[in-house]
């Protein structure tokens, strides 16, 4: 058990010692009341010495912790709150206090789908109970993406135990190109978001790495016959040159260089497309040119036609042509609208 929670189990206990305002309270008597609450939470036998319960006692005096204990000793031996109503668990959130307990059940909210995080639901919800009794109406701050209607999000658990507990897995899959969905025999690695939808990267075998999608999985088996071996998987570098999900092979890596416009030029600059990113120009219009070294695959042109007309594909001229022939075919859409 770690310290710091130790510390914690120690102040909860000692405050509700101070609370019982029908017993005196020695030095001894509030060690031995923590002995007893780190053995029933621990399991074993915790050496609680008498400079710790002192040490406990200053810091819940101080407001190190926003406690500001009113703690008293009388009668030269005996500890009580001054005030008999007083407890730390009754002191009042600050304004500070309910902002950052607002966003922090906000973001805590997003990872519910994960057992990692099933203990915090509780804690969440009394946390939400805590929040909004002492302040309602209290609108979001931090307004995170998310995307409840997603399908597939049942599965993160079961991947997200499978790939801890490494075990392999057999998965009845359907890619939208498929009539029919297929098994597939997997050994299942990481586990990657990627613009608000959630993939599962892993062997097929001992053959190639496959990226699946957990909105097109139909369903999850287990196959504990077969022996989990990850082959030194390192996701990292895995998707070092890699914007998105679709990693090709190592010769699909090019650099690539982009004109960005002077009203783009400053987002782009603080919120790079790739870590590769550099900046190898800048012009008076206020214009720059930029260099990634990245695979070519579709999310990258996906990321570049965002910018519309405010991005130039300078380099290399097949992704270049490319680009002009997509953007030309989405300008035939509005055509029509100019001649009638």
């Amino acid at each position: 058990m770690a310290q710091n929670k130790n510390a914690l189990i120690r102040y909860k206990t000692i405050d509700k010692c101070l609370q019982n305002k029908y017993r005196k309270w020695t030095l001894n008597d509030l060690i031995e009341e923590c002995s007893e609450a780190l053995f029933e939470y621990e399991g074993r036998d915790i050496n609680v010495s008498k400079r710790s319960i002192q040490l406990d006692i200053q810091m819940m005096r101080s407001d190190k912790l926003g406690y500001n204990a009113p703690i008293i000793v009388y009668d030269r031996k005996y500890y009580k709150y001054e005030d008999e109503e007083y407890s730390i668990t009754n002191i009042p959130l600050t304004e500070n206090d309910m902002s950052v307990l607002s966003e922090s059940v906000e973001m805590l909210k997003q990872f519910k789908d994960f057992s990692l995080f099933s203990e915090l639901n509780g804690i969440i919800q009394r946390l939400e109970d805590k929040v909004y009794s002492e302040k309602s109406d209290q609108n979001a701050i931090i307004h995170l993406d998310k995307n409840e209607g997603l399908k597939g999000l049942e599965h993160l658990d079961t991947l997200y135990q499978a790939i801890l507990k490494k075990v392999c897995l057999v998965i009845e899959y359907q890619s939208f190109t498929s009539r029919v969905p297929s098994s597939i025999n997997l050994t299942p690695y990481i586990l990657k978001e990627y613009n608000n939808r959630w993939f599962v990267i892993g062997r097929k075998r001992k053959r190639e790495i496959l990226t699946l999608a957990l909105d097109r999985i139909i369903n999850i088996n287990y196959d504990f016959e077969k022996v989990y071996n990850n082959d030194g998987f390192d996701g990292d570098e895995y998707y070092k040159n890699t914007i998105g999900v679709t990693v090709h092979p190592a010769e699909y890596v090019e650099t690539i260089q982009l004109k960005i416009d002077r009203k783009n030029a400053p987002y782009v600059v603080t919120k790079p497309l790739h870590h590769s990113q550099k900046v190898l120009s800048k012009e008076k219009d206020g214009s720059i040119t930029v260099e990634i070294t990245v695979h070519v695959n579709y999310e990258l042109e996906r990321l570049l036609l965002e910018f519309g007309a405010s991005l130039e594909v300078l380099a290399p001229f097949k992704l270049r042509n490319k680009m002009k022939k997509i953007l030309l075919k989405g300008l035939e859409l509005y055509q029509d609208e100019e001649t009638s």
